[in-house]
């Protein structure tokens, strides 16, 4: 079996109609495999038309507050992505004069760029020979290989760069890359993949030696942190309330939240009072507080599962520093804090 030319076949046959894949441009594609890093389709695709309307050209994005950024990003997560992105931005209109290199070696220069990114630029805009290797890639080349290497080993990236490379059609790798990953995305997907109706299930070796759901190998463990989080909502007798941005590195860096007691533990109201006049958020007087409505919830990040409860405490006279809910709203908050101001909050 040719693997290329099949899959290609049904690339054409079956390919999504993705408004990336209908460019050449280097800004978009860049600006959509950004996007894409550990984000389905489905969830980049509205992001990838918000930032396409808001700054057409690499100028534009660079030219904007990293606030602006971070607000239009707010709800794809992995902030430090609309961060890189930002950053990049700026030095390719400033250092570059708003022209993206040209090779895969230059490209891996840029902040934020690591090599599938790399070659995925090289490949879809310039049509060099790289192979694009993702979790698609990895899947479908362990599995009609029957691949035993841990992906999550230091050795299997390159291993399954070159198995790809010897695989890539010269001249042609923008459609093989879209190809293969298409191919993984759709059809050999992680859980129950539909064999049977598979082009490639002939000379799949994970197929005949049953072995689909095994592969890839994958032997990392995620060692998941739960983290406790009680927010303070602050309401003053105008109605205002404080947040404070998040400057330490770590997750939502430079978004915007609620001043923050962390603690140890689910915190109950006497404990979560001994805490508040523990620690000095403001001047005025605590007239009272509850629990939010009895809001608490799990936020789940890839490595940390984060137990968020909202208290609203009632202060006399007004804060300093303190915002209406018109005025909050204009800020990049983490989409958990976001939900929790348009639906829940007033």
């Amino acid at each position: 079996m040719d693997f290329a030319n099949s899959l290609t076949r049904w690339y054409l046959k079956n390919k999504r109609d993705l408004p990336w894949r209908n460019t050449k441009d280097p800004y978009l594609i860049w600006l959509s495999e950004i996007m894409l890093q550990q984000t389905r389709v489905a969830q980049g695709t509205p992001y990838y038309y918000a930032f396409k309307e808001a700054f057409p050209t690499v100028f534009d994005l660079a030219n904007a507050s990293e606030e602006q950024v971070l607000k239009l990003w707010q709800g794809l997560g992995y902030y430090s992505r609309a961060r890189n992105l930002h950053k990049t931005a700026q030095y390719v209109a400033v250092q570059l004069n708003g022209e993206f290199p040209k090779t895969y070696n230059e490209l891996l220069k840029l902040n934020g760029v690591g090599s599938y990114t790399a070659a995925a630029i090289a490949s879809f805009s310039y049509n060099e020979d790289v192979p694009v290797v993702d979790g698609n890639v990895f899947r479908v080349l362990s599995r009609f290989f029957d691949v035993e290497t841990d992906i999550a080993s230091s050795s299997a990236k390159k291993e399954f760069t070159e198995l790809a490379k010897e695989l890539l059609s010269k001249n042609d790798s923008a459609i093989f890359n879209q190809a293969i990953m298409e191919f993984g995305a759709l059809q050999c997907i992680p859980k129950n993949p539909n064999c049977f109706n598979c082009v490639l299930n002939s000379s799949c070796l994970a197929l005949q030696k049953k072995k689909v759901n095994q592969l890839p190998v994958n032997l990392k463990k995620l060692k998941v942190v739960k983290r406790y989080f009680n927010y303070l909502v602050f309401s003053d007798n105008a109605k205002n309330t404080l947040i404070q941005k998040r400057t330490e590195k770590g997750i939502w860096h430079n978004l915007y939240e609620f001043p923050l007691i962390e603690s140890l533990q689910v915190l109950e109201s006497e404990d979560f009072q001994i805490q508040l006049h523990q620690q000095k958020f403001i001047d005025n007087a605590i007239i009272s507080f509850e629990e939010f409505n009895s809001i608490s919830r799990v936020h789940k990040l890839s490595h940390q599962h984060l137990y968020i409860k909202f208290w609203k405490v009632n202060v006399d006279g007004i804060l300093n520093q303190g915002i209406d809910y018109l005025t909050l709203q204009s800020f990049p908050f983490p989409i958990v804090l976001f939900n929790f101001i348009e639906k829940d909050w007033n």
